[in-house]
């Protein structure tokens, strides 16, 4: 068997139009810089499609791309690592799309020494690909067509070496939430299966463990998978996820109102409980079900009252076709959960669907054989939509188009087209931020901050503060997460297991998260995530530059929308959330104040008036002489930490002393009317930005471009001896430690008040100290 160390960089690249393919390289540039999995797939819908091109693409056309892409983490055995990413342009939204998956599919067509498959062109008939180490071959997929996902993967009699990825009767027939199915795990959301029937393509087959890999720093890959495992087995979260799978969440949605009922019209219904992960785990005795390598195990499978071994609906299924149309009857979820699959249907869209068609039907605005609380007929309308008969034929559509053809927008629950998964935001006002902004459209896992603000209470739910930063970060994070290819759920126990965040007292967490978010994230430490990527490429990557990864990976999947026409207007929730406010949940009942979120959301992105980056931030970052080595230039966390924590100090505290202080506002009156200040660590660490208000400063949020004076300091070491006040902001400047970019008289006035900020901020021998003289300031 052969070996190679750290990935093969090498994707089939497949015409099935002409039935020929091809080796595409992935330059180790494009590795460095978008990790692999959906970064790179995203990377290569740029280089193949011009700007104006990329509008043109038809999802269900022959020129669309099914990039189905590894990642370096797969093969390589570490915990939570047996995942793949599916990135097409979706029918759905008409916007990029990537999909993770935790099939055998993906490991197999690793270890045929692939790193990924390109699809594009479309079959004359319906075929099926087959792959192994040397390369491809296209087969008919005769009786193959037509069967449903676990019978063609019977019938393809898969070797244990071999994986296979395929679609049911709904992706044949092009439903525009047809998933990708393989072994027992769907690569879900926003129709990817369409994209693959579109093509006329039954199953992509891998024939693996031909080729096997080794991390390139194997010392450091083993000390990082020991310090993962003890992080995801102790974390609380993913607990509880062990035991009762994703439904845990179904009894924190009762009792946070978060839970979707009927539409997401009500919070709370008093039978939701009968739907829980522990009731399901007594009645089924459930036990493990969980992807390859897996650590969080949230997958669990039990026996019904019929006898039949069953998959146990994850938490979405339970949410979309439980509370949210009037059913609580477990059972009933399983069976339909069983059939979805088997239909290649993804729950989600397909309950949202439903809920719409039913409160449509309710209030006059269209005839269906649907209602809330009538269970008889789900079973035939899954059947009508997959293969488009019926009523079927139009809900397969989604709610978006229905409501669009027969009214009813305002209770169309949906984000760009994609029905948004079973989390109420009004429960949680970051999670609606998250929902808003999502490249993907309303997908729970483009950020996830329910899972702070609800499930781990590490942050208030109802307040804006600091919400636009965690959506900002967390998306990065995530981005970078599904371009390495671990679980995201294994994120969570990773982040927030280190001591600080562990057993920092949680008021003092929720304070820090929304005033000084900057320094509750420096609290955090994710650099397993980053040292994984490390040890198996052996290209170095600090965990800001994990980040930082994810921050370019976001951005080029942001701009692509754009060119596909995606416009500010979609960055929104559904009304629902927005201006209904009374609910039967018990508890606070709220709407979302989403515009101040995205206007903060937006300038933190330093997204232009189309709601994405600039073009020439674009050309930058895939210019490769101008990337960075994305290396963090602070070396001590701690020196960050402390130094993040004084400037948002200061950001309060100057503002006050100006309003009291005569001989601070006479310095305030130095400066220009509306003057607008900076002050920050270079290059890009914690800042606080000022504005002349008449006599007073305002705390705001500024960009360097957008302030009159930039003052630098040039590094954190000289942050450091600043901001412990080892020496005055006179004798920083003295010894060449700022850089300041605006007038001589302005740099002067800042000295000053910096100084007399220090008098006053300081006990007198502290003071004394750093400004060497010391009086009284009036």
């Amino acid at each position: 068997m052969k070996t190679i160390k750290g990935t093969s960089n090498r994707y089939l690249d497949i015409n099935l139009s002409d039935s020929s393919w091809s080796v595409y390289h992935v330059s180790a540039a494009d590795l460095r810089d978008f990790l692999g999995a959906k970064g790179v797939a995203l990377k290569i819908f740029h280089d193949r499609f011009s700007r104006d091109k990329l509008a043109q693409i038809d999802p269900l056309g022959a020129d669309n791309l099914l990039i189905f892409s590894m990642g370096v983490m797969l093969s390589t055995g570490a915990p939570c690592s047996g995942r793949f990413e599916v990135v097409t342009k979706s029918p759905l939204t008409g916007l990029m799309v990537g999909s993770s998956c935790g099939g055998y599919f993906g490991e197999a067509c690793k270890t045929a020494g692939w790193d990924g498959v390109i699809i594009s062109g479309s079959a004359s008939e319906p075929t099926v690909i087959k792959i192994d180490k040397d390369g491809v071959l296209f087969e008919e997929a005769g009786e193959l067509w037509g069967q449903g996902t676990h019978e063609v993967q019977k019938n393809l009699n898969l070797s244990p070496k071999e994986g296979a990825a395929v679609i049911g009767p709904a992706g044949e027939n092009k439903v525009l939430y047809a998933n990708i199915c393989s072994g027992h795990r769907f690569a879900g959301r926003g129709g990817v299966g369409a994209v693959m029937g579109a093509k006329n393509l039954k199953a992509v087959v891998a024939r693996g463990k031909e080729v096997s890999y080794e991390p390139v720093r194997p010392g450091l890959f083993q000390k990082t998978i020991a310090k993962s495992k003890k992080y995801v087995h102790r974390n609380g979260m993913t607990e509880s996820y062990r035991l009762y799978g994703t439904n845990a969440n179904v009894r924190f949605g009762i009792k946070t109102g978060f839970s979707p009922v009927r539409n997401f019209r009500d919070r709370w219904h008093e039978d939701t409980e009968k739907t829980s992960g522990e009731a399901m785990a007594e009645k089924y005795g459930t036990r493990h079900s969980a992807c390859r390598h897996c650590s969080v195990l949230c997958g669990h499978k039990g026996r019904y009252p019929d006898g039949k071994m069953r998959q146990i609906p994850e938490y979405e299924t339970i949410g979309m076709f439980g509370s949210n149309i009037e059913n609580f009857d477990p059972d009933k979820i399983g069976v339909w959960n069983e059939e979805m699959n088997e239909l290649g249907l993804d729950t989600i869209s397909a309950g949202g669907t439903m809920a719409w068609a039913m409160e449509a039907a309710e209030k006059g605005i269209r005839s269906s054989q649907l209602q809330f609380g009538r269970h008889d007929n789900i079973s035939s309308v899954l059947k009508d939509i997959a293969y488009r008969k019926g009523e079927g034929a139009e809900l397969a559509d989604g709610s978006k188009k229905l409501s669009e053809k027969y009214g009813g927008t305002d209770f169309a629950i949906h984000v760009k087209g994609i029905e948004v998964a079973a989390y109420d935001p009004r429960a949680s006002w970051g999670h609606g931020l998250g929902y808003a902004v999502h490249n993907k459209g309303g997908c729970h896992l483009g950020s996830y901050l329910i899972s702070l603000e609800q499930l781990m209470g590490y942050m208030p739910p109802h307040t804006t503060m600091g919400k636009a930063h965690w959506v900002v970060f967390m998306e990065d994070m995530f981005s970078a997460v599904n371009s390495l290819q671990v679980c995201l759920f294994s994120v969570f126990g990773i982040m927030t297991e280190p001591v600080i965040p562990k057993y920092l007292p949680k008021f003092v967490l929720n304070i820090a998260t929304i005033a000084m978010p900057k320094v509750a994230m420096m609290l955090m430490d994710w650099s397993i995530l980053s040292e994984y990527f490390t040890s198996v490429t052996g290209i170095k990557l600090s965990k800001w530059g994990f980040v930082k990864a994810g921050e370019r990976i976001n951005k080029l999947e942001r701009w692509l929308n754009v060119q596909m026409g995606m416009t500010p207007d979609q960055d929104t929730l559904p009304d629902r959330f927005t201006k209904e406010k009374e609910t039967a949940y018990k508890g606070k009942n709220t709407v979302v104040p989403l515009d101040r979120m995205i206007r903060r959301y937006y300038r933190l992105r330093r997204y232009n008036d189309t709601a994405g980056p600039e073009d020439k931030v674009i050309d930058k970052m895939m210019a490769r002489e101008n990337r960075s080595r994305t290396v963090s230039p602070y070396r001590s966390p701690v020196k960050l930490i402390y130094c993040g924590t004084v400037m948002a100090v200061l950001g309060w505290f100057i503002p006050a002393v100006a309003c009291r202080k005569a001989s601070v506002r006479d310095e305030v009156k130095a400066l220009p009317e509306d003057f607008k200040l900076r002050f920050a660590i270079w290059p890009s660490g914690p800042s606080l930005s000022l504005k002349r208000e008449g006599d007073r400063l305002k705390k705001v949020s500024l960009r360097e471009e957008q302030a009159d004076m930039t003052v630098y300091l040039k590094s954190l070491e000289a942050a450091w001896l600043l901001l412990t006040f080892q020496e005055s902001t006179c004798d920083s400047e003295a010894r060449g430690r700022l850089m300041v970019k605006g007038d001589l008289p302005h740099t002067c006035t800042f000295i000053r008040l910096m100084d007399k900020v220090e008098i006053l901020l300081l006990p007198r021998f502290l003071a004394k100290r750093a400004v060497k003289k010391w009086e009284p300031v009036r």
